[in-house]
């Protein structure tokens, strides 16, 4: 294809991607003037070079022309392949929604790095033989790469791995991370080295031998934010953006249901019920289910979310998905958590413990305080054991003071 017939399809599809960026509410005027300079030099680029431009959009497309435009301008080669991957990507999103067959656009970022076959092995252990979820799963294979790490860095062969090894990788943990995280660091290691045993990779058994932080179990209540607080946090959302309309609803749903960030990330639009008016709830962990009713002011907020701050073009059914294409489902907790701390400053409200459960927590303490059954409790937080609702009975401050006995002279 000639350059000039790669600058008329360009030309073409100019109209409809800028429609599909508008109903998206995506881009100011001024970034979209700025996106499409960039595609047209690329479109250019491609004629240049006599390549097939929609084949081209993929990272690794966008990146060889970030190249070639920085070389030939001699400009900044970073803020080139920046721009261009911004560009591009959105492009190619607007192009797929209009039915357009192109390429996977794989990022580098979201690449799959392929596990090595132990870790493949383990991976599959825990999952058909210890029964754990994905979640679970994936952690432990994030700390078992850091310790296999660890050993090649001192030159240590996993079959002459020494008690020693584990201690001083424990110990250099427990200058980095807290105590709980040093504590499940250690609970990973041993399930490692029990599967090391079990397929006689390793003559000894070392599990038993870790020795780890001690934790003991509810030494600490769950922190929770003074209801008021969460009031200011809610208030202080600027729900006249697509952002901020996301963002609310997302923060309305977790304080008035107590939902955690793995559940509200995992919402789909299948999850809303509007004909009764209820709402689907997965435990990410136990894979508890549970409906829930939609109150009056959160089904306000979704439909208004739905309608005017959820992009219409998206790959994805997921509810709360980014604001950026190709507009993908919020992935783990800490999105969740940065959106709440963002808020939470905005409001005035600073606290060390503004992670992505603390709004859970409030709201069982909340209900606690209201006077809620403890068993009903546990049903709407989805737990399966009683003894897990106990816990915010100690946070429950009101309820705690009128058992107080008085302080003998």
């Amino acid at each position: 294809m000639m350059p000039g017939a790669h600058v008329s399809c360009f030309a073409e599809a100019k109209s409809e991607v800028v429609r599909v960026w508008c109903e998206n509410r995506y881009l100011t005027p001024a970034s979209a003037r700025q996106y499409l300079q960039w595609v047209r030099r690329f479109y250019d680029y491609c004629g240049r070079k006599a390549l097939d431009a929609e084949l081209q959009l993929t990272h690794a497309g966008a990146m060889a022309f970030a190249r070639w435009y920085a070389r030939r301008r001699h400009t900044d080669a970073g803020s080139a392949r920046h721009n261009a991957h911004c560009a591009l990507r959105a492009w190619a999103f607007a192009l797929r929604s209009m039915d357009h067959d192109l390429p996977v656009w794989e990022s580098v970022s979201r690449r799959q790095e392929v596990q090595p076959p132990l870790l493949q092995e383990f991976a599959e252990y825990l999952r058909q033989h210890r029964g754990n979820p994905a979640m679970t799963v994936k952690k432990k294979i994030a700390h078992t790469t850091s310790f296999l790490a660890y050993l090649r860095h001192r030159h240590r062969h996993l079959r002459h791995l020494k008690l020693s090894d584990i201690d001083a990788f424990l110990v250099g943990c427990r200058e980095h991370y807290a105590r709980t995280t040093t504590a499940d660091i250690g609970c990973s290691l041993r399930s490692f080295l029990r599967f090391l045993r079990v397929t006689g990779r390793l003559p000894v058994d070392l599990a038993s031998s870790v020795v780890g932080p001690m934790v003991r179990r509810d030494e600490r209540p769950p922190r929770a934010l003074p209801w008021v607080d969460v009031l200011r946090i809610l208030a202080a959302v600027d729900s006249t953006t697509a952002k901020g309309q996301r963002d609310y609803t997302m923060l309305l749903l977790m304080s008035t249901y107590g939902l955690g960030a793995g559940e509200v990330t995992r919402l789909t639009l299948d999850d809303i019920d509007w004909h009764t008016l209820t709402l689907h709830v997965v435990r990410p962990k136990t894979g508890v289910e549970f409906l829930l009713p939609l109150l009056p002011a959160v089904a306000c907020a979704v439909a208004r979310y739905l309608q005017d701050g959820r992009p219409r073009h998206t790959p994805t059914r997921h509810l709360f998905i980014s604001t950026k294409a190709p507009h993908l489902p919020l992935g783990c907790s800490s999105a969740v958590r940065y959106i709440l701390v963002t808020h939470a400053h905005s409001a005035g409200v600073w606290a060390e413990y503004l992670g992505s459960h603390v709004l859970r927590h409030t709201h069982a303490c909340r209900q606690m305080e209201l006077g809620v059954v403890p068993k009903v409790l546990g049903d709407i937080l989805g737990h399966r054991n009683a003894d897990s609702v106990s816990a915010y009975v100690r946070i429950a401050t009101e309820g705690l003071r009128q058992l107080a006995l008085p302080v003998p002279r």
